[in-house]
């Protein structure tokens, strides 16, 4: 069954430094959100090593490497990090003060071949 697109759900661009819904370019013609405006993206780096180069063009932002070619905003943004460091501070401290699963000391984890199947019945 073919389920139609509803209208604004086809493309929907996050902002690379926060993760929520971009309503904005930026200088750069990269999508942000309304608090990261005034940032811009520097020092990209490609999967071979050489740095990227920002273009924009008709279907939006995507990057440029000498050594292999034109390389697509969202692959490049899952090689590099650009979140901010405040937000990812917070979520270090917020994990710190979960308690950790650690083995029960009474208890240890035993590997069981097929060999010895016959042991649990």
């Amino acid at each position: 069954m073919r389920i139609p697109k509803k209208y604004g759900q086809s493309k929907v661009d996050k902002c690379p430094f926060c993760n929520m819904p971009a309503v904005v370019n930026n200088s750069q013609g990269v999508p942000v959100c309304s608090k990261h405006r005034d940032k811009k993206l520097e020092d990209a780096k490609c999967v071979c090593g050489e740095t990227l180069e920002l273009r924009t063009g008709k279907f939006g932002a995507y990057f440029h490497c000498l050594n292999c070619g034109n390389i697509s905003f969202s692959k490049a943004m899952s090689v590099n990090d650009f979140t901010d460091k405040k937000s990812q501070d917070s979520k270090k401290d917020s994990d710190s003060e979960k308690p950790k699963n650690e083995p029960r000391l009474g208890r240890k984890e035993i590997t069981v071949t097929s060999d010895e199947l016959d042991f649990l019945y």
